[in-house]
């Protein structure tokens, strides 16, 4: 057999393949719905029945009894996973917009978020990243761990560049990332910082969201007669741009941006596509004082934003008063949304 017949032959198995995949996601997904809704309604008829006083505890059980019982094969079914499915339906009875987002993920996906969740903002972030980014499992419980919810509602200091170009922003980038996967010492420095990121790209991807595209690190650019070379270098899909990141074992300074600047300059000139959005620089710092990077970002005429990382799970006290504290800042108007959206 040729080459070409043998390429030509791939091309179609590879075809059936994806069709095969499709079918079988379709497939799941469909079972997935119809489970879900099951659960939906069991702990409907559990909720209804505990509130009118006819079902306690005892009767609950006696159900799980009967279920194996009589139908042995079946699983997923005992008195503590149906107290589940009636918390289940409580939650979200009452809120349109999750109750139908919770069908599209797994029910280990959904207890894990209801259960760990304690108001209905948290459990819209959760649900949402979940299914955009299909989360694994593994991967959620990470997420609620560092306590993606809270950082994503801190306000990153962004340059009036960034904002103007790129207006959503400020809902991609978080002003902390939390990097305890890499398994640094505190006392390590920007090559081990580098190489440790390219080792667990994966993890790093998932930190910073959907639609980072990892282009290369240490990538080249030639100004001149010189060479010079970005830490990391990404693509990020939704922006349609460039992100450069920059990486600074130490406390910000003001002059780390002039470097950030020129790469920005050079990618804009020599390497961005000419359909692409003008390029973005963070640099992604271990320390900043966020009064220093408020200042040095006002006049800064590139995109540019600045960030920082620690290398272990973050306080959840010091988190929430830092969320508090924004929350103050809103206008009382959103946050009675807010807390209507609690209750």
């Amino acid at each position: 057999m040729s080459n070409t017949s043998l390429h030509n032959n791939h091309k179609s198995f590879d075809a059936l393949l994806l069709k095969i995949k499709q079918a079988r996601q379709k497939a799941f997904t469909q079972v997935n719905t119809t489970l879900i809704a099951l659960y939906w309604e069991i702990g409907k008829v559990i909720s209804q029945k505990v509130a009118t006083e006819t079902w306690g505890k005892g009767i609950v059980k006696e159900l799980a009894i009967y279920l194996k019982q009589n139908e042995p094969e079946i699983k997923g079914f005992s008195d503590k996973n149906l107290w589940r499915m009636k918390q289940f339906y409580e939650t979200y009875k009452n809120d349109t917009k999750l109750s139908a987002l919770v069908r599209e993920l797994p029910w280990t996906h959904n207890t894990i978020i209801f259960s760990r969740c304690k108001t209905a903002l948290e459990r819209a972030h959760y649900l949402k990243i979940t299914a955009v980014e299909k989360l694994s499992k593994r991967e959620l419980e990470r997420q609620i761990n560092t306590l993606h919810f809270q950082r994503s509602e801190q306000n990153i200091k962004l340059s009036p560049m960034v904002r103007e170009l790129h207006p959503t922003a400020k809902n991609i980038f978080k002003d902390n990332y939390t990097l305890e996967f890499l398994g640094l010492p505190e006392s390590h420095n920007e090559s081990e910082l580098q190489k440790a990121i390219i080792k667990n790209m994966k993890l790093f991807i998932l930190e910073l969201g959907k639609d980072f595209i990892f282009i290369s690190e240490e990538y080249k650019l030639q100004v001149g007669n010189q060479d010079f070379y970005i830490d990391l270098l990404f693509f990020h899909r939704e922006l349609s741009a460039l992100v450069a990141f920059e990486l600074k074992i130490g406390k910000f300074s003001p002059k780390h941006l002039g470097q950030l600047n020129f790469y920005l300059e050079a990618l804009d000139r020599d390497v961005k596509k000419p359909h692409e959005n003008p390029s973005i620089g963070i640099l992604l710092c271990s320390d900043k004082d966020n009064e220093v990077v408020e200042y040095a970002l006002s006049r800064n005429m590139s995109p540019a934003l600045v960030a920082q990382y620690q290398l272990q799970l973050p306080d959840k006290k010091i988190i929430q008063n830092k969320l508090h504290n924004l929350l103050e800042q809103l206008p009382k108007t959103n946050l009675k949304n807010s807390t209507k959206e609690d209750e």
